[in-house]
């Protein structure tokens, strides 16, 4: 089977799976549509594929109005807000929490701070604070488990504002202290070989 016939069979079966990974163009209307689209399937000798709806567009064709390939899957326009949350996760994971507060990183997203809490509520039922404490108590468990730091320079790196915090954190989270979390030395033998 080849390349064409295989992508037609998923034409043919309106294949999700081809959702985005192709697009296909019909000679005799101009229009491109997602392999998902409701319309009748059009006849193979009037049919070309594309990899992009850019690519359609570009061969001359118009986008369809009843599928809306400009928006197929792994488009910005149809991840929609997702989009948002995760451009914050972003720049969550590099700090930015640690450093600012959560009206400079909405400001930063250019959407007020209530619309990012809902947005997070709705695609990760968690907010970006939360999101945030997460990650501090991670880096910190990494920390605490890798090295000799001290308690309060892994609080720091952590992005925790305090030990006192970091403590509260892991007390909440696991009811236990941060220094239940240190890495085990290796058991170290004496000059004449015991232990």
């Amino acid at each position: 089977m080849s390349d064409f016939d295989a992508r037609y069979e998923a034409l043919r079966r309106r294949d999700a799976a081809m959702d985005g990974v192709v697009f296909v163009a019909v000679k005799t209307t101009g229009v491109y549509c997602r392999p998902v689209c409701p319309a009748k399937t059009p006849l193979a000798r009037n049919v070309r594929f594309y990899r992009s709806a850019a690519a359609a567009e570009h061969a001359g064709f118009r986008p369809c109005l009843r599928c809306r390939p400009e928006t197929a899957p792994f488009c910005p326009a149809w991840k929609g807000t997702r989009t948002t949350v995760e451009r914050a996760l972003a720049l969550i994971e590099t700090g930015e929490l640690d450093r600012g507060g959560l009206d400079e990183l909405s400001e930063r997203l250019g959407i007020g701070t209530r619309h990012l809490t809902r947005l997070f509520s709705r695609h990760l039922d968690a907010s970006p604070l939360q999101v945030a404490l997460s990650l501090r108590v991670q880096r910190a468990k990494r920390l605490l488990d890798a090295g000799d730091l001290s308690v309060a320079a892994i609080a720091e790196r952590s992005g925790f504002s305090s030990t006192r915090r970091m403590s509260t954190a892991f007390a909440r989270l696991y009811g236990r202290p941060p220094s239940a979390f240190r890495g085990k030395s290796p058991v170290r033998k004496s000059a004449n070989g015991r232990t």
